[in-house]
């Protein structure tokens, strides 16, 4: 097997996009166009876009500009949700943030990683879940697989690399759990 066959296999390995090549050609435009230059600095409009092409969205759903989504048919949002500036949710696989969720400046959903044991780097994706309340801190990272557990706390810069806990507050790399989130 030459090279280049060889690096094309590892692109597409236990990867479904879900998507024909022109829907993914159209989200490509779309997303360089609205979401990602921040020229739309409507959340109506962006909902709308994502909309069509297969999110299920609830609710005065607020999206800030310059959000890029890999794949918005994998997407699906609660009411009164609020997606901030510079947010990645590479979604592989499916994300599912529920009622009242705040994604803050930066953070970023990761789906999919690489098996760094085999030879192969054999890619592997798990959906994330962020349950209704949560709140997911300026430049934190949620991992492949991760359960974002109702009205937990990830500070800024997290790693969650593990499930999370209800009514927590988790903080550093790897999270962990400092206190609990009391709210009044």
């Amino acid at each position: 097997m030459n090279k280049t066959q060889l690096q094309k296999d590892f692109d597409t390995r236990n990867l479904n996009t879900g998507a024909s090549g022109i829907k993914l050609y159209t989200w490509y435009l779309l997303s360089t166009l609205f979401f990602r230059s921040g020229l739309i600095p409507f959340s109506s409009v962006l909902v709308f876009i994502l909309r069509r092409l297969g999110s299920k969205i609830g609710n005065e759903v607020r999206i800030k500009p310059f959000v890029n989504i890999k794949y918005p048919w994998k997407l699906i949002i609660g009411n009164y949700t609020w997606i901030g500036e510079g947010c990645i949710i590479e979604n592989l696989a499916e994300v599912k943030l529920g009622d009242n969720v705040c994604l803050s400046q930066g953070c970023m959903l990761l789906t999919g990683n690489h098996n760094y044991k085999k030879t192969t780097f054999d890619l592997f994706v798990k959906p994330i879940i962020i349950e209704d309340g949560a709140w997911i801190g300026a430049k934190a990272i949620v991992c492949p697989g991760v359960t974002v557990a109702s009205h937990a706390v990830l500070t800024v810069g997290t790693v969650a690399v593990n499930n999370i806990d209800p009514y927590a507050v988790y903080q550093g790399n790897p999270g962990v759990k400092i206190r609990s989130r009391i709210i009044e």
